[in-house]
């Protein structure tokens, strides 16, 4: 562990120097193998030959990717290299191409105006909406109208419960009146007859006037009093008549209520007026689909007319231009293209050059200067080589 303590000491006392990192891209450094331990010689032939393996197959890969690159090149300088009429014919097709995706990207790209499932509902009930726009529409003025007539019920009702608590107040009044003209009576009798019997008064207009007085209040309250009576009766009968009334109308309100509700369902809206705003968005979006359908009609046509025009001009991959129809009318586009596809080559070459010399070909050389340094290990060597190639025969093979 002592080279950890020096590592971290060199960094404490010079902490103002960049840390280098090694380079992932460089081949490491060979640990010491023993070619006389028959193990580690296996072993290190067999590394020398899976580098070579992949080494292969990343060749592979990239001359594939080379050559399509090379391909994309050659075709530009086709398309570059094209009469000026032939040239113009192939511009006006790409930009009908690029007009019709653009159209079609925009559609995509656009804010839906309703639903899937609405548009789906939409379509079926297409030819009913008029009669489903009309029910909903009856059946919300009804109830508007049935609403009206509870509001105008339950205040009546209110008001003769009002005026029956009067006329309730008005009875227990008269009765209260009544007990006291009794009781009042009952007095000036009392009062008479001590002033007849022991004061020897003539007491006799005095019975006679409060006889009258007794009859005429009593009558006035009895009066009043059945006034009353007569008076509740009716406000009751008026009540009963609007609770009656009121039960006819909530059973029609009821009715209402769950007819209007399963017209909501069905059409699957809440109002008529939104089944009418679903409507009219469902006739933009059904316009706008169909001016889809004809504008890919038209795109998949003019597609395949510039295909065929690129076939014409001998283009080996005609299809990537369909997506590259900017660098057909603009010759910027087509050098920006052109410069990073170069780029891309160049990096492919590389790697290339890489794989082939620095690990297939130093695989090769340190196998060979093995069978060079050992003689007596190379029938061994050599017949690794051999299964080895035989296996990259069949794998080819099966591919």
């Amino acid at each position: 562990m002592g080279w950890i303590k020096k590592l971290k000491n060199k960094f404490h006392k010079d902490n103002t120097d960049e840390f280098q990192e090694e380079s992932w891209e460089e081949l490491g450094a060979e640990h010491p193998v023993d070619y006389d331990n028959k193990e580690q010689r296996e072993d290190y032939v067999k590394s020398c030959l899976e580098k070579m393996a992949d080494a292969t197959k990343e060749l592979e890969n990239l001359t594939y990717e080379y050559d399509m690159v090379t391909s994309y090149l050659k075709d530009m300088e086709e398309i570059e290299a094209l009469p000026q009429e032939e040239s113009e014919q192939l511009k006006e097709c790409a930009g009908r191409v690029a007009a019709l995706q653009d159209s079609k990207a925009d559609f995509m790209e656009r804010p839906r105006r309703i639903s899937e499932e609405k548009y789906h509902l939409m379509e079926r009930l297409a030819d009913e909406v008029d009669e489903a726009y009309e029910k909903l529409s009856e059946a919300e003025e009804y109830q508007n109208l049935i609403k009206q007539d509870l509001g105008r019920l339950d205040g009546e009702k209110h008001a003769y419960l009002y005026r029956k608590n009067e006329v309730m107040g008005t009875i227990a009044d008269t009765r209260g009146m009544a007990i006291i003209c009794v009781v009042a009576l009952g007095l000036c009798v009392v009062l008479l007859l001590l002033l007849q019997f022991f004061l020897d008064m003539d007491t006799q207009v005095g019975y006679l006037l409060t006889a009258a007085a007794a009859a005429g209040a009593i009558t006035i309250i009895y009066v009043k009093h059945l006034d009353a009576r007569r008076e509740l009766l009716r406000v009751e009968n008026g009540i009963n008549k609007i609770i009656l009334l009121q039960n006819k109308v909530k059973i029609r309100y009821v009715n209402n209520t769950n007819l209007l509700d399963y017209l909501q369902l069905k059409y699957g809206v809440s109002s008529a007026k939104e089944l009418l705003d679903q409507f009219r968005n469902y006739q933009t979006e059904k316009a706008e689909r169909e001016s889809l359908r004809k504008a890919e009609r038209d795109l998949d046509y003019n597609e395949r007319e510039l295909l065929q025009m690129l076939k014409c001009y001998q283009i080996k991959d005609p299809a990537i231009w369909l997506h590259q129809t900017e660098a057909i009318l603009d010759r910027k586009e087509m050098v920006e293209i052109r410069h990073n596809l170069i780029i891309r080559r160049q990096s492919l070459r590389r790697r290339m050059d890489y794989n082939r010399e620095v690990v297939a070909g130093g695989s090769q050389k340190e196998i060979r200067e093995l069978v060079e340094k050992y003689p007596q290990y190379a029938e061994e060597i050599m017949k690794a080589v051999e299964e080895y190639e035989k296996n990259v025969e069949k794998r080819g093979a099966e591919s």
